[in-house]
C-alpha cells in the first residue's frame, strides 16, 4: 500500500499499538495519521512543529505519541479515546538546543527519551514536562535511544559510543567503543542490535561484546526495528531487509524503494513493515516469512490436509510493494518534482567541499587528531573526513529535503571540525612543531612539556572532541607569516572553539575554592584574551581532573568560579561571560592587563589585538614602547576614545602622551565628583545670573563640531581646552630618586601641584623660559548625546544648539542642554601638563599621579582657549 499526502520526505513512522493505525512525521513539519483498514489519511495534518518532523513514537499502552523537530522542539500528542485521530497535549518540553534525532517510550508510558545533535540523551516526565534524568552529556550527536523492556536500562547510540544507564539512578553501566546511527535492545533485553553505515552488530547487553558483525547493505545504512514477536529485525537503505534474529541469516528478498528510506517500523503483530520514504510516501508491505516460519507453515498445511485444525492466523492486510505508482529504481528516471528533492553524487560533493572550505577558512591551520595522536594541517584534516562515517552519511543523504539539506551538511560538517583549545602556562620546555611533527603524540616518551601534551589529546578526546589546538606545536614559530597570521587570529580560534580547556599547573588535586585565583596563570598576558574569547570553557587541576570537582560542561556557567574569577582579575562575572570585543571602555581593558606580565615584552600589546578587534603587524624586535604605542594609536585613531590617554609614569618614546608600560594603567581613572539632578539644576539656576545663554550656546556648537584625535605616524592631533602656564615654581620637597614637585600656575585655574622626573626649564619665582600649557582633552562624552561612546562623530543629521544660521528663538531644551555643559565643565578634571618645542610642536610632561585642577569660576567661558595641538 501507498500512502500519499506528505509535500517532503518521511522521515519516521510508527504504529499506534490496539489499532490499525499509523502515524508519520515528514520535512514538511507535519505528522499524519493514516488508517491502514480504508489506506487513506484521517483529518488534517497535525502541526505544531516550526521544523522538519525527524522522529515519531508511540506509547506502549496505545495512548500516546512524541514527535520531535529539526530544531530541539518536542511535542506529546493524544490519542482520542474513538483511536480516531490525535490531539496536542498543551505541555512544554524545554532543553534540547538542535534537532532530535530520537524518542522512545518507557514500558509504562509515563516516561519518554530523547537523543539530540545538541550532544545530549534526556528523560522526560509525559505530564509535566520535566526532566527526570539528564540531561546527559554524550560528547557527540546522540542519534539514538531505546529501552530494555522491563524500563531498567536506556541505551543511547552516538557518533563514537554505544551508552547503557541506570534509568533510576543515572549510573552509567556500560559504554560500548564504538558508534552507532541506532541501537535497540532485544525482546529479551539480553542482546543489543546496533546499525552503523555500513554493517550490523549484534552485541551482549551486559558486557558489551560482540555476537555478531555483517553488512546488511551495499549503500549507506539508516535506521533498523526489531519485530515485536522477537523473530526477526529489519535494517534500511535505498531497500528494506529482514533478518533472523537467531540466526542472522537474510529473510527474502530486499524491498526495493525509488529512492532512500528514511525509517521504518513493524506492526503489533509483526506481519507489516511500514517505511518512511524521501520520495514523501509512505508505503507498507507484508513481512516475509523466515525458514522456521516457512517450516511451521508447512507443517500446519500438512496438518491441514491431515485433517486436523491448523492453527489461526491473522490474515494480513491487502498489500503491495507499489500499489498506486511505480517509480524505477534510479534517480535519474525520477519526475522532475522528486528530482528536485535529491542531489546527484557530484553536487553533493561540491556542497561539502564548499562547506568544508568555509567551516576551515577561519580555523587554525594546523590541528591535532586527538584520535591518532598526529598533527594534521588542512589537508590531512580533509582526507580523514574523507574517510569518516560522516562522510560516507552525507554523500549517502543527498535526498533530504530541500528545506534541510544545507542546514544538515553544515550541522554534520561543523560537528566533526569542531575543535578544543587549551589556555595554559608555558614551563620549561615545552614541544614545539619541529618536535612532534609526523610523530605520534600517544608514542612519545612522557616527559616535560609531552606529558601535558599528551593529557590534553587524551582529556579532549574523553571528551567527544576530535581536533584540538594549543599553542605551543600547532604554529609554526620560525615562520613570520604564519606566526604574525595566528596572533592576529587567536582570539577569534578561541572564540569560535567549541571548548576552551584551562590547564592549572599548580592547582593540585582536590583543590579548595581560591586555588584558581591563585593560580600563576592568572599573572599571564596571554591567558586573558584565552578566558574572555570562549564561549565554552572548563578549568582543570594538575592531574587534569576538573576544578572544585565541577563536571558541568560550561564553568561560565557556574556563579562559584565566575565569581572567584572576578575576584582575581577585576573583571565583572557578566563580561567574563559574555565578553565582546571592541574599542568601548578602553581605558577598563588596559587595567585588566596592567599587571600581567609575559615573557616575551612585545606580547604584552600582541595579546590585546583580539580584546580591541584590531589586526595590526606582528614585529618581535620592536620593544614593548613600540609595540604598545601601535596599539594605543590604533584604539585612539579608529575610536576617538582618549581614555587610553589617562594614565601616571612615564611618557613612550613613541609618543609622549602614551604610556611607556603598561603597568601605567593600574590605578583606576580620576572619577570627578557625581553630580545628581538636583545639583546640577541648582548650579543651571545659578548660571543663568553670571552667563548669557547664547555665550554658552555658542560655546557648546563650537565644542559640538570638533571632530575626534587624529593619530597618525607618532603624531597625535588633539582637541583641548587650554590654559596657558603662567607660573612653574619648584617646591623643596625631597623625593626619591629624581623626582620634583612644582607649584603651577595657570589661567583660569586655581593652583596645583605637579610631580614628575623632568627637569623643567624655570627659575624657582621667576616666570617659566618654556612654553607650557596645562590641557583639557576634549571629551565629547560632555555634550549628553546618544550614542557617542560607539560613534564619536556620525551624527550628520543633527544641529546643535546655537548653530550658525539658527534662526527663531532658542528652544528649552537646547538651552537647557548648553547649560548642563558649562557645569560640567566648572568641575574637576584630569589634565596634561605640555611642553612647547622648538618646532612648534608640544610633547606631555609625564607625571607620577594624575594632574587634577578645576577652573576658578564662570568667567572662563568669556575667553575659552579651544585649540587642536600637535603632540610629539
Amino acid at each position: 500500500m501507498t500512502l500519499k499526502g506528505h509535500k517532503a520526505g518521511v522521515l519516521d513512522v510508527a504504529f499506534i499499538r490496539g489499532t490499525r493505525l499509523l502515524v508519520t512525521g515528514s520535512g514538511d513539519k507535519s505528522l499524519r495519521v493514516w488508517n491502514l483498514n480504508m489506506g487513506k489519511q484521517v483529518g488534517e495534518p497535525l502541526l505544531g512543529h516550526d521544523a522538519a518532523v525527524l522522529r515519531v513514537a508511540a506509547s506502549p499502552d496505545g495512548r500516546w505519541i512524541v514527535s520531535g523537530g529539526w530544531n530541539g522542539s518536542i511535542l506529546v500528542w493524544e490519542v482520542a479515546t474513538d483511536k480516531t485521530e490525535l490531539k496536542r497535549v498543551p505541555v512544554s518540553f524545554k532543553g534540547h538546543k538542535s534537532g532530535i534525532r530520537g524518542v522512545v517510550f518507557a514500558p509504562d508510558s509515563e516516561t519518554f527519551a530523547s537523543a539530540s545533535v545538541d550532544e545530549t540523551v534526556c528523560v522526560w516526565k509525559r505530564k509535566t514536562g520535566k526532566i527526570v534524568l539528564g540531561p546527559l552529556n554524550v560528547g557527540s550527536w546522540a542519534n539514538s535511544v531505546s529501552y530494555s523492556p522491563e524500563g531498567k536500562k536506556l541505551a543511547a547510540s552516538t557518533q563514537q559510543h554505544i551508552i547503557i544507564w541506570n534509568t533510576k539512578t543515572g549510573e552509567e553501566l556500560l559504554k560500548i567503543e564504538r558508534g552507532a546511527l541506532r541501537v535497540v535492545f532485544t525482546p529479551d533485553g539480553l542482546r543489543l542490535v546496533s546499525g552503523d553505515y555500513t554493517d550490523i552488530q549484534i552485541s551482549d547487553a551486559t558486557t558489551g561484546d560482540s555476537i555478531k558483525r555483517f553488512d546488511s547493505h551495499s549503500e549507506c545504512f539508516h535506521s533498523l526495528t526489531i519485530a515485536p514477536d522477537g523473530t526477526k529485525f529489519a535494517t534500511t537503505s535505498f531497500n528494506t531487509r529482514f533478518f533472523d534474529l537467531t540466526t542472522f541469516e537474510p529473510i527474502g528478498e530486499p524491498l526495493e524503494h525509488p529512492g532512500f528510506v528514511w525509517n521504518l517500523a513493524f506492526s503489533e503483530d509483526s506481519q507489516l513493515i511500514a517505511t518512511g520514504c524521501a520520495d514523501n510516501l509512505v508505503r507498507t508491505w507484508t513481512v516475509p516469512l523466515s525458514e522456521s516460519e516457512k517450516e511451521l507453515q508447512q507443517i500446519t498445511l500438512q496438518k491441514t490436509i491431515a485433517g486436523t485444525q491448523p492453527l489461526p492466523r491473522r490474515a494480513p492486510i491487502q498489500t503491495s510493494r507499489f500499489f498506486d505508482d511505480f517509480y524505477p529504481s534510479t534517480c535519474s528516471t525520477l519526475s522532475p518534482e522528486l528530482r528536485q528533492q535529491y542531489i546527484n553524487p557530484s553536487e553533493a560533493e561540491r556542497v561539502i567541499q564548499e562547506t568544508i572550505k568555509a567551516q576551515l577558512d577561519d580555523a587554525p591551520h594546523r590541528l591535532l587528531d586527538t584520535f591518532t595522536g598526529r598533527l594534521c594541517d588542512e589537508e590531512a584534516q580533509i582526507n580523514a573526513f574523507k574517510t569518516s562515517t560522516e562522510y560516507k552519511e552525507l554523500l549517502s543523504s543527498t535526498l533530504v529535503h530541500v528545506d534541510l539539506r544545507m542546514e544538515h551538511i553544515k550541522d554534520v560538517i561543523a560537528t566533526y571540525f569542531r575543535c578544543v583549545t587549551l589556555s595554559h602556562r608555558w614551563e620549561g620546555k615545552e614541544p614545539l612543531l619541529h618536535d612532534i611533527q609526523d610523530k605520534v603524540v600517544h608514542e612519545l616518551i612522557p616527559v616535560g612539556g609531552i606529558v601535558k601534551l599528551q593529557s590534553f589529546c587524551k582529556t579532549a578526546r574523553a571528551a567527544g572532541y576530535r581536533w584540538g589546538w594549543i599553542d605551543t606545536c600547532c604554529i609554526d614559530q620560525t615562520n613570520n607569516v604564519e606566526l604574525q597570521k595566528s596572533l592576529n587570529s587567536m582570539f577569534a580560534w578561541y572564540r569560535t572553539s567549541a571548548l576552551t580547556m584551562v590547564y592549572l599547573s599548580d592547582v593540585p588535586p582536590s583543590s579548595k575554592p581560591g586555588a584558581l585565583a591563585r593560580s600563576a596563570w592568572n599573572t599571564r598576558g596571554w591567558t586573558v584574551p584565552e578566558f574572555l574569547a570562549p564561549k565554552v570553557i572548563r578549568f582543570y587541576q594538575n592531574d587534569w581532573t576538573p576544578y572544585l570537582n565541577d563536571h558541568s560542561p560550561n564553568h561560565k556557567q557556574s556563579v562559584a568560579i565566575m565569581q572567584e574569577l572576578e575576584d582575581a582579575t577585576g573583571i565583572d562575572a557578566k563580561t567574563l561571560v559574555a565578553f565582546s570585543p571592541g574599542m568601548i571602555n578602553a581605558r577598563e581593558k588596559l587595567q585588566w592587563v596592567s599587571t600581567r606580565v609575559t615573557t616575551v615584552q612585545e606580547d604584552i600589546a600582541y595579546s590585546l589585538f583580539g580584546i580591541f578587534g584590531v589586526h595590526l603587524p606582528v614585529m618581535y624586535g620592536e620593544k614593548k614602547q613600540s609595540a604598545l604605542g601601535r596599539l594605543l594609536q590604533e584604539v585612539v585613531a579608529r575610536s576617538g576614545d582618549i581614555s587610553a590617554l589617562d594614565w601616571v609614569g612615564q611618557s613612550s618614546e613613541f609618543n609622549s602622551c602614551l604610556p611607556a608600560d603598561i603597568t601605567s594603567y593600574k590605578a583606576p581613572p580620576y572619577t570627578p565628583p557625581s553630580l545628581s539632578e538636583g545639583d546640577i539644576q541648582t548650579s543651571i539656576s545659578l548660571l543663568r545670573q553670571t552667563v548669557a545663554v547664547d555665550l554658552a550656546l555658542k560655546l557648546y556648537a563650537l565644542l559640538d563640531n570638533l571632530n575626534a584625535p587624529r593619530f597618525a605616524n607618532c603624531r597625535l592631533q588633539l582637541h583641548c581646552i587650554a590654559f596657558r602656564v603662567t607660573a612653574v615654581a619648584q617646591r623643596p620637597i625631597e623625593h626619591k630618586g629624581t623626582y620634583f614637585t612644582y607649584e603651577v600656575k595657570a589661567d583660569g585655574l586655581r593652583d596645583l601641584q605637579i610631580t614628575t622626573e623632568d627637569l623643567l626649564q624655570f627659575s624657582r619665582g621667576r616666570r617659566a623660559r618654556q612654553s607650557f600649557l596645562l590641557v583639557r582633552p576634549w571629551d565629547r562624552r560632555l555634550l549628553e548625546l546618544l550614542d557617542d561612546a560607539d560613534d564619536i562623530k556620525s551624527m550628520d543629521d543633527f544641529t546643535p544648539p546655537g548653530s550658525p544660521g539658527e534662526e527663531g528663538p532658542v528652544d528649552p531644551e537646547s538651552s537647557e542642554r548648553a547649560m548642563r555643559l558649562i557645569v560640567h565643565l566648572g568641575q574637576p578634571f584630569s589634565a596634561f601638563l605640555l611642553a612647547q618645542q622648538r618646532s612648534g610642536e608640544y610633547k606631555r610632561i609625564a607625571s607620577d599621579r594624575e594632574i587634577i585642577t578645576q577652573v576658578k569660576d564662570v568667567d572662563y567661558v568669556h575667553g575659552m582657549d579651544i585649540r587642536t595641538l600637535e603632540i610629539l
